[in-house]
């Protein structure tokens, strides 16, 4: 039986690893056709070989989000192979500085916060994710069933104490996500946002970190669970992403295990 995908074509941005790669995974178990957009050749290859290894479509594009030219030729590319984009997965996220990149947000007070990491955090961010939505547009409008999918943070929601620049820059994610639902609409495109609480690699590099912090955090979620990348964020995304989500536009879905429950 063909997948819910089946013959779309989808960009998942920062799918090298992470919540990224999970997605990018079960678009394509889905049969969507899918451009596998990271900073690292190593990782994209490594996603590219998963999917094709499974009987999946897929082409990887080494992509840093933010640089607009290789937003643009991500875009490119991906009409050059497939002739259309139906499906935009914003997921990519620096941190740290441009000079001095980090795994993770760096915690630092207000005060002392580097105007460096606020500029990186923003331009791999909301910036990225505007240049990618504009670029994708008039492809996303063609398929008249355009679906976009941005990545937001409970921790922008709460403000957490420390990574200013993150918090920020998620929420004005969800800003612009919300304009581009309401102005989208009417090409039938649907923009939502998924908060995620998902096991990845800048979730341990967080915890090693602040190992007191993640205890604290584990402790909250009512499923006591981080969720896994493929069965948690791939599926919600498969959804958002399908024709059951038609009606569904401007949302926050928190896949987070519950966790938006604590005050």
């Amino acid at each position: 039986m063909p997948g819910i995908l089946e013959g779309k074509v989808a960009i998942v941005t920062g799918a090298g690893r992470g919540i990224g790669r999970g997605i990018a995974v079960e678009f394509a178990r889905e049969g969507a056709r899918v451009v596998v957009a990271s900073r690292s050749q190593s990782t994209v290859d490594r996603t590219v070989a998963e999917i094709r290894a499974e009987g999946g479509m897929a082409i990887g594009v080494v992509c840093d989000v933010g640089e607009l030219a290789d937003v643009q030729r991500t875009v490119a590319e991906t009409i050059k192979e497939f002739n259309s984009i139906d499906i935009l997965v914003n997921n990519a996220q620096s941190f740290g500085t441009a000079e001095e990149p980090a795994p993770s947000p760096v915690l630092t007070p207000l005060q002392d916060f580097r105007d460096g990491e606020w500029d990186r955090t923003f331009v791999t961010g909301p910036t990225a994710t505007y240049w990618f939505m504009k670029a994708a547009f008039p492809y996303l409008k063609a398929s008249g069933q355009g679906r976009v999918i941005n990545m937001g943070s409970h921790w922008g929601q709460i403000g957490f104490a420390g990574a200013a620049a993150y918090d920020a820059a998620k929420e004005a994610i969800r800003g612009l996500s919300r304009v581009a639902a309401r102005e989208w609409g009417q090409y039938g495109i649907t923009v939502n946002v998924i908060n995620p609480m998902i096991e990845t690699d800048a979730l341990h590099s967080f915890a090693d970190k602040n190992p007191e912090a993640s205890r604290a955090g584990l402790a909250v979620l009512p499923l006591r669970r981080y969720g896994d990348i493929y069965k948690d964020g791939g599926r919600v995304a498969v959804f958002l992403a399908g024709p059951d989500s038609a009606y569904l536009t401007g949302m926050t879905f928190q896949v987070d295990g519950g966790l938006f429950l604590h005050p």
